[in-house]
């Protein structure tokens, strides 16, 4: 008896926390400021996409979605020109988030 709670208690507990993972994993995945490819400004559906992971020393991985590999390559050419536009995205989110949050309070 004291086995089969045990074993229902860590059942629980690790649906728990994969449901909260994967909660997590989506609200990082929304959390993309643009619904365009990065590179040629086509529209992104929702699971149709390339990831990629641009990487440069001494900073953080950036997460780019492309529509395509061969914007990859373009990426790759002008990584800067590109990420400036990421990162312009990206403070225009924060500023609406921020301006939604504080009508809400």
């Amino acid at each position: 008896m004291k086995t089969k709670t045990i074993l229902f208690l860590a059942t629980a507990l690790l649906s728990a926390a994969v449901a909260g993972f994967a909660a997590d994993s989506k609200k990082k995945a929304d959390a993309y400021p643009l619904t365009t490819c990065l590179v040629a400004g086509d529209p992104l559906g929702a699971n149709d996409y390339i990831t990629y992971v641009h990487k440069e020393t001494g900073k953080p991985d950036r997460t780019i979605r492309l529509c395509c590999d061969g914007c990859i390559d373009d990426f790759k050419k002008e990584p800067a020109k590109f990420l400036a536009k990421l990162d312009a995205a990206e403070a225009e989110a924060r500023a609406k988030a921020k301006s939604g949050k504080a009508k809400k309070s």
